[in-house]
């Protein structure tokens, strides 16, 4: 019996050694969480509430018609994600300045203000990883530092100062090989483990317009479900038609109509 246990302990070990990196991600449950042989505590990062207010991100914003839009796109999704028993979702757009980057920030924010879900917000967008920006913060080592060396994730991570319940995973370093990064064995150990280590945490991933990079259409297969901001007056027919052709690796959980002509000027409508 004991050469059991004995085999058991170090196949134990081995599983460890080989998920340490991922293992960085139990952090996110709560400061003070552990992850391996001792406590680690993702960072809260301060920010300041003026400047997101300019960027129109939802933890600076009063209540009105701008929040009650992603509650709205917040509801519908967890009741989707819900009845599939989903947990990971892409957030995209046919090409670049749809506003999806703000989709995905705002609607992290909205779900990890539900008592009952964590969020882990990843920017995915590995050639220009600018999620950061939105939040007014310089650059700093992410996702692209992690598939392209050896630093563990508890590094990476860190907490929005005013936004309980989330994590955020920047991009860190651009990759010119972005689509292979995203779609090597790394990465999709990695997001196994995310998916795996919480049964009530939400992950979005960020990712590059799907009409100018592979770098989505290489990813979108390990996520459970796809959301496609569409802008309004500028996404064609047929550049809408195209994408979601492409997204027909994943589960298409819906679209969002972005800079909708809306009396505040802020908010757009959802197709769920």
């Amino acid at each position: 019996m004991e050469h059991i246990k004995e085999a058991l302990e170090k196949a134990r070990q081995e599983r460890l050694l080989r998920q340490g990196d991922a293992d960085a991600l139990s952090t996110t449950a709560a400061p003070g969480s552990s992850a391996g042989p001792g406590p680690v505590v993702t960072p809260r990062v301060s920010l300041d509430e003026a400047v997101l207010r300019d960027n129109r991100i939802l933890a600076a914003m009063p209540p009105g018609p701008f929040s009650e839009s992603f509650n709205l796109l917040r509801t519908r999704i967890l009741q989707i994600f819900k009845e599939h028993k989903w947990s990971t979702l892409a957030v995209t757009s046919a090409g670049p300045g749809a506003g999806k980057t703000l989709t995905a920030i705002n609607l992290a924010i909205s779900i990890a203000r539900e008592v009952d879900h964590t969020v882990l917000l990843v920017d995915a967008n590995l050639q220009q990883p600018w999620l950061l920006d939105h939040f007014g913060l310089p650059h700093r080592k992410g996702l692209g530092d992690y598939l392209a060396g050896d630093l563990p994730l508890s590094e990476l991570l860190f907490r929005p100062g005013i936004v309980e319940r989330l994590v955020v995973l920047p991009g860190g370093r651009p990759l010119s090989n972005s689509s292979e990064m995203l779609s090597s064995p790394k990465m999709t150990r990695l997001v196994e483990e995310m998916k795996a280590r919480y049964r009530d945490r939400i992950i979005i991933f960020d990712l590059p317009p799907l009409l100018t990079s592979s770098d989505t259409l290489a990813f979108a297969p390990q996520v459970d479900a796809a959301l496609l901001v569409v802008e309004e007056g500028i996404t064609r027919k047929e550049e809408l038609e195209q994408a979601v052709d492409l997204l027909s690796v994943t589960n298409i959980v819906g679209t969002v109509l972005n800079k909708a002509d809306t009396q505040d000027n802020l908010g757009g409508n959802q197709d769920v």
